[in-house]
């Protein structure tokens, strides 16, 4: 009998991990939900190591893996949740919804995931236990909220409010990238240029000066743009290795938990983009959380869902002590106090909410507001990025310019005195 590996998490929201033997996948998931489970994933041991060795005589068959990597777009994967949405709410069934959608996605990631899913669901399992065999396209928010629309009856009520969620944060996303396009064209046009000059320019005057001042010393900041040019063309080449090593050592750190945690606290602390982020963070929380509790979702698993899904490490630990905190029946607003994280009005608002048992409407409201305004900081930012990066490059390259032609000055008045 196949053996198959397991992801589920329990009536707490804790997740657990192991093997059981099952006649199939679907016997698999149900045999975990006979025991109590929510199954996240479910893969077959050794299945993987099958479909790499093929059978023989089948020919050549490479498979270019790094071209896929089983993800789908964020604007894909709300076009899909907003048509399935509308398919069921127009009274088609879930099993033909999912196949019309296959056959007209052009994603092939998608268009397969879905296929599977279809065929899932028509061997008896949920939508929900379907969805959870594709974490990299389907993540526990997504599952979470199909299995709370399927348990309450209301799964394109739930769909549509997933698909409100994927458009408001793929707003967020695309307005920060936005504010993010003009610095970073700047600073690549400034590292461009000071390389061109400290490579191509920075070396001609450099002979002309030793010439011309008959070994006369150079002013300080004419010699230090010399020592950099040297440095840059004659080891260009461990100068790029040393630059690659740092970034992909800084990428390295920050993918371990104290790491991630250190550059998080530096990313809400930071004085230009510092306030952006934690906007941000705290309209993805309300939001989520929001849309999980409106949806049916246990508090405790939603919190559980929020602090995976949060995308920032220092606001994980105190969406984590809100969830201890409830487990113990203590209240939401505390926590998030001491985490100083959240603004006191923000805590006030979930205060009230929790109080009045309309938390769900509370922190949609806490969203609403605080998306309208990450809008608002985006266009200051945005407008007071603009002069700053001109000031930088001005001074960048001000300063090689202003260090080429101070030693003029010597030149002039050696040739007046002569």
């Amino acid at each position: 009998m196949p053996k198959f590996d397991y992801v589920a998490l329990d009536a707490k929201g804790t997740e657990t991990s192991g093997m059981l033997e099952a006649e199939n996948t679907v016997a698999a998931i149900n045999q975990l939900k006979e025991q109590g489970f929510f199954p996240t994933s479910v893969v077959q041991m050794g299945k993987a190591k099958r479909k790499k060795g093929g059978a023989k005589g089948q020919g050549l068959n490479i498979e270019l893996s790094f071209l896929n990597t089983g993800k789908v777009k964020s604007k894909v994967l709300t076009a899909f949740t907003r048509q399935l949405a509308t398919l069921i709410d127009a009274g088609l069934p879930l099993l033909r919804g999912l196949m019309v959608l296959q056959n007209q996605e052009k994603n092939p990631v998608l268009k397969r995931v879905i296929g599977e899913c279809a065929d899932s669901v028509q061997g008896g399992a949920t939508f929900s236990e379907a969805l959870a065999q594709h974490p990299k396209v389907y993540n526990k928010l997504f599952v979470n909220m199909v299995k709370a629309g399927e348990i309450g009856g209301v799964l394109e009520v739930v769909l549509n409010r997933l698909a409100e969620f994927q458009e408001k944060a793929e707003k967020i996303r695309g307005k920060v990238k936005s504010a993010m396009i003009y610095p970073v064209i700047v600073l690549t046009l400034a590292v461009s240029i000071t390389i061109g000059l400290m490579i191509f320019i920075v070396p001609r005057f450099k002979e002309i000066f030793e010439d011309l001042l008959e070994g006369e010393p150079m002013p300080a900041l004419t010699q230090f743009v010399m020592n950099v040019s040297d440095v840059v063309r004659q080891h260009f080449v461990f100068v790029a290795i040393g630059i690659a090593a740092l970034v992909i050592a800084i990428k390295m750190i920050a993918k371990t938990k104290g790491g991630k945690k250190v550059f998080d606290t530096l990313k809400l602390n930071s004085p230009i983009f510092g306030p952006l982020i934690r906007k941000v963070s705290i309209a993805r929380f309300s939001r989520t959380l929001g849309t999980l509790m409106s949806s049916g979702v246990p508090v405790l698993q939603a919190l559980n869902i929020v602090r995976e899904t949060t995308g920032n490490e220092v606001v994980a630990e105190a969406v984590g002590s809100v969830h201890d905190a409830i487990k113990e029946g203590e209240s939401m607003a505390q926590p998030l106090g001491q985490s100083k994280v959240f603004p006191p009005m923000v805590v006030s608002m979930i205060d009230v909410g929790e109080e009045t048992g309309a938390l769900p409407e509370m922190l949609m409201r806490v969203a609403d507001n605080y998306e309208e305004e990450v809008d608002n900081a985006v266009a200051g930012l945005t407008s007071l990025i603009e002069p700053i990066m001109i000031v930088l490059l001005a001074l960048v390259v001000g300063s090689i310019v202003i260090a080429l032609f101070l030693p003029l000055i010597t030149i002039i008045e050696k040739l007046g005195g002569s």
